[in-house]
C-alpha cells in the first residue's frame, strides 16, 4: 500500500528519515514483521513494543510508528512519531484493511452474560438459512463453519479488522461479534461499523477494571453511542427489556430500538414458556403475530438469548419462519449449559458461568428436574488477580445447590487459598469444600456423587486449558470427570 496514503489518516505526526513509497504489511508484533512492512510500537500492560524495534528492523520493517524517542539507523527504516501509538493503530488498521465492515452486515453483541450464546445462535440460524456467515468471540473466529482460535473475547484492533476483512473476502453476508466492555474502552472496535447492536444484560462483573457499575454500564453503552448519527443508514439497537439497564442503552443511541423480553413488556416477547430437560418451547409474540418456537437449548436464559437473536435477525430483514426453522435444530452452544452425553447414571453439565447472575440462572435451569432423593453438586471457580468483590456473591448464589465445591478457574499468580477463602465467605450453608486445584475439585465432585445426581462444572465452559502463573496448561472439566466417573461407575462417554 502507498505509504503516504496510509499515513494520511494520522492527523499529527513527525517523520524522521525517508519514507518508502510502499509498505507491504502492518503489524504490532515484531515477530510477525515481513520485509518492507510497518511496525507499530504498542505500549501494553506488561510489554512495550518500543523495546523490539531492533528485531523488527532486522526482520525487514522499513517504517516504525513510535510515541517516544527510539534509536534507529534511518538508512534502514524511517520513524513516524505520534502522540499515541494505540490511537494510531486504531486509525491505520481500518485504512489498511479497506474498511471491511462496510462490505457486510455487522452485528455486535454486548452484555455481561449471553454474548457467546446470542452470537452463535445468530450465526447458526444464518448458516441454516443458507447464508454465508462469520462470528467471533470467546469461542474463537468461526468463518462459515471453520473455527479458528483467538486470544480474547474482543481481539486487538488490527486483528479485528483483518478478521472482518477475511470474512468479507470469503463472501460472508453477515458477521456477528461479541463486544466486551474492555474492548470498547480500549478502542479495539475502532473503525468497525455495526448495523445492529444487541444488549443482553448487565450484572456485577469486571469491577476490578471499571470500578463501579455506572462505569461498567457506560462502557457497554459505547457500542450504542458508536452506531453514529447517519440516519441514511439502516441501523437498529436490540435491547433486553427484562434488564433495567436497557433504558441506559436506549439513551445512548438515536437509532430505532427493538426490545425483547420474557417478563417485561417488549416488542418480541416469549409467552407460555415450557422448560424441559431436552429443550424448550414457547410462543413468540411479535409484530408479525404469534409463532410457536421449539429449540434444543435449555433454561429460561436460553429463551432470552433466542429472543435476542430472533429480534436481531428480524431487524436484519429475515422473515420469522426463516428464523425459526433453523433455530429448531441448533445444538446447545459449546460450554454453555452443555450436557455431557454419557452412559453414566449421572447428569453432567459444563458451563461458562463466572458471575453471580449466570450461576443463579444455571442452577435455576436444572433444579426443576432434580428428584427429592438426588443432589445437585455445583463446582464453582473464579480467576486469580481479577474482580475479588464478586467472589462471595458468586458463592452465595451457588449455595442454592446441595453441595458446592469452591475452586479456581485460572488462578494465575494468586494463591489457591486466597481465592477459595473469599468465595467461602459467601456460602450460606456448610455443605461445601474448598479445593483450589481444579482437577482435584472435579475429581472430588465425582467422588461425592451418587446415582441420579446432577453435577454442574461452572466457570471454564468450552475452554480446554487453565492458566496457572503465566502458563496455559491443558485442562478439560468434562474429560477429567468422565475419567473419574468411569473408574467409579464402570461406564463412560457416549459423545460430547
Amino acid at each position: 500500500m502507498n505509504t503516504k496514503e496510509l499515513l494520511a489518516i494520522l492527523p499529527v505526526k513527525r517523520v524522521a528519515g525517508a519514507l518508502p513509497e510502499e509498505v507491504t504489511d502492518l503489524t504490532t508484533d515484531s515477530r510477525a514483521v515481513s520485509a518492507g512492512g510497518m511496525f507499530v510500537c504498542i505500549e501494553g500492560y506488561t510489554v512495550d513494543g518500543h523495546r523490539f524495534v531492533g528485531s523488527a528492523i532486522e526482520s525487514g520493517a522499513r517504517v516504525i510508528i513510535a510515541s517516544k524517542p527510539i534509536e534507529v539507523d534511518l538508512d534502514k527504516a524511517a520513524v513516524v512519531y505520534v502522540e499515541s501509538t494505540s490511537r494510531a493503530i486504531s486509525l491505520l488498521a481500518s485504512v489498511w484493511c479497506g474498511y471491511p465492515s462496510k462490505r457486510m452486515k455487522m452485528i455486535g453483541v454486548t452484555g455481561t452474560n449471553g454474548k457467546t450464546s446470542v452470537s452463535n445462535i445468530i450465526h447458526g440460524i444464518l448458516m441454516g438459512a443458507g447464508e454465508r456467515s462469520a462470528v467471533s468471540g470467546t469461542i474463537g473466529f468461526n468463518l462459515d463453519g471453520v473455527l479458528y482460535e483467538t486470544e480474547n473475547t474482543t481481539t486487538d484492533v488490527l486483528t479485528t479488522q483483518k478478521m472482518i476483512a477475511r470474512a468479507a473476502e470469503e463472501g460472508c453476508d453477515t458477521m456477528t461479534m461479541e463486544v466486551s466492555s474492555h474492548g470498547l474502552i480500549e478502542g479495539r472496535m475502532a473503525g468497525t461499523e455495526f448495523d445492529i447492536a444487541i444488549f443482553t444484560n448487565l450484572t456485577h462483573d469486571h469491577l476490578d477494571f471499571h470500578g463501579t457499575m455506572e462505569n461498567y454500564g457506560n462502557a457497554k453503552g459505547l457500542l450504542f453511542a458508536q452506531l453514529g448519527q447517519d440516519f441514511q443508514q439502516h441501523k437498529v439497537a436490540v435491547l433486553n427489556a427484562d434488564d433495567p439497564w436497557h433504558t441506559k442503552m436506549k439513551e445512548m443511541t438515536s437509532y430505532p430500538v427493538l426490545t425483547y423480553g420474557i417478563h417485561a413488556d417488549a416488542m418480541f416477547k416469549a409467552a407460555n414458556v415450557n422448560l424441559r430437560t431436552d429443550g424448550t418451547s414457547f410462543t413468540l409474540c411479535c409484530p408479525e403475530g404469534e409463532w410457536e418456537v421449539e429449540m434444543r437449548m435449555i433454561g429460561e436464559f436460553s429463551v432470552s438469548n433466542a429472543l435476542a437473536a430472533i429480534t436481531a435477525l428480524y431487524a436484519k430483514g429475515l422473515a420469522i419462519p426463516d428464523i425459526l426453522a433453523p433455530l429448531r435444530y441448533l445444538a446447545p452452544i459449546k460450554g454453555r449449559m452443555e450436557r455431557v452425553e454419557t452412559e453414566l447414571p449421572l447428569t453432567i453439565y459444563v458451563d461458562y458461568a463466572h458471575s453471580a447472575d449466570a450461576i443463579e440462572k444455571a442452577i435455576d435451569a436444572v433444579l426443576p428436574y432434580k428428584s427429592a432423593e438426588s443432589k445437585l453438586i455445583f463446582v464453582i471457580g473464579t480467576g486469580g488477580n481479577r474482580d475479588r468483590k464478586k467472589r462471595p456473591v458468586m458463592a452465595e448464589k451457588a449455595s442454592a445447590a446441595d453441595y458446592v465445591i469452591l475452586t479456581t478457574d485460572d488462578p494465575r499468580d494468586e494463591p489457591y487459598d486466597s481465592i477459595t477463602s473469599e468465595l467461602a465467605a459467601g456460602m450460606v450453608h456448610k455443605q461445601f469444600a474448598c479445593i483450589g486445584d481444579r482437577e482435584a475439585a472435579v475429581r472430588h465432585a465425582i467422588e461425592v456423587a451418587d446415582e441420579g445426581d446432577i453435577i454442574i462444572f461452572a466457570g471454564k465452559g468450552h475452554e480446554d486449558f487453565q492458566i496457572i502463573g503465566s502458563t496455559k496448561y491443558p485442562h478439560s472439566d468434562a474429560a477429567i470427570a468422565l475419567e473419574e466417573a468411569g473408574k467409579k461407575f464402570g461406564k463412560g462417554l457416549i459423545g460430547n
